[in-house]
């Protein structure tokens, strides 16, 4: 197709920013969630459950979502929850990196727990008899702009002070699903290829075009035989709505980490302005004491009078004159 160019201002003032994070907190569902965790295309979640654990499940009827609404994260919805044969599969897809999912996923883990056990007729939490749940398995879908490593292991016990004394750990898995990495399980997963085919020729377009007008060519892009792009298109408003929250939402934590490390900086410089004030008086009124006891040595004073008389200790008086001699 025929792409127009249009000028895209992307410059924002404080105040809109601050006016993009409100809707932020306000948005429903990320892209990936709207496509993995659709009801109606149960098969996308398996195919993508099974390109993840090397297993080959064949009735995307067993999914059983039960993600967790608005839970954690700017209050958008967590992206993804479903049990499956004997594992209860927390997926998250992220723009940023981010070492704290752990802890993230140890607080959405619990409540998932807790909606499942509350719904389970077998499971008897106060039973003496040990009971039997699903296993978790804790997966972060990387697809941030900086440069990681296809496959990084991240720990709740890398957050403490202490790891040696915890008692609860949580690993999570964070697998980059940028265009190019994991080839082998994008290969598998033919959805999650072409999502992240998509992403990737949106951060092309938007580089020339708004974004509204990026999104539309990224998904004329993909090809004819895309199994998502049926969906896409006639869900067209929608996604484009969520391309641009998200956009948004990259925007509004770069402007306020570049925000804080602006205040910090401010902060520092007027600490060390204080300090070095406080370090100039301390070392004024030592010069103006060294000068005193230099007179007082010049007049025949000895040096404990010297200590007596201004009230200094007789180690000041010699380190004074030593300076002298």
């Amino acid at each position: 197709m025929a792409k127009v160019k249009e000028s895209n201002n992307l410059t924002a003032t404080k105040e809109e920013f601050k006016k993009s994070a409100k809707v932020n907190r306000e948005h429903k569902d990320r892209l990936f969630k709207f496509i993995f965790g659709n009801n109606e295309h149960k098969e996308w979640t398996l195919s993508l459950y099974n390109a993840v654990n090397g297993s080959d499940y064949t009735d995307s009827d067993e999914i059983e979502f039960n993600t967790i609404e608005n839970v954690v994260y700017m209050s958008m919805k967590n992206d993804l929850s479903f049990l499956v044969g004997n594992s209860i599969s927390l997926y998250e897809q992220q723009s940023k990196y981010n070492p704290n999912m752990p802890i993230r996923f140890l607080i959405y883990s619990g409540m998932v727990y807790a909606k499942h056990i509350s719904n389970s007729d077998d499971f008897y939490l106060f039973s003496s008899v040990q009971q039997k749940a699903p296993a978790p398995k804790c997966v972060c879908f990387y697809n941030g702009r900086d440069n990681k490593e296809d496959k990084i292991v991240l720990k709740l016990s890398d957050v403490f002070e202490n790891p040696e004394e915890s008692d609860i750990e949580v690993t999570v898995t964070m697998l980059n699903i940028n265009y190019g990495h994991n080839k082998k399980m994008l290969n598998a997963c033919q959805p999650l290829k072409e999502y992240s085919m998509l992403v990737d020729n949106i951060r092309k377009y938007e580089k020339e075009y708004t974004l509204e007008e990026a999104v539309d060519n990224a998904i004329d892009d993909l090809p004819e035989n895309a199994v998502i792009k049926p969906f896409l298109l006639s869900n067209k408003a929608e996604v484009k709505r969520m391309c641009i929250t998200e956009y948004d939402e990259e925007k509004t934590l770069a402007f306020e980490r570049r925000e804080g490390e602006k205040t910090g900086r401010i902060e520092g410089e007027k600490i060390g302005r204080i300090e070095g004030e406080k370090i100039g008086r301390i070392e004024g009124a030592e010069n103006e004491r060294n000068e005193i006891i230099i007179r007082m040595l010049s007049k025949g004073k000895s040096v404990e009078e010297i200590a007596d008389l201004i009230g200094c200790s007789v180690e000041d008086v010699e380190l004074a004159k030593d300076k002298l001699d």
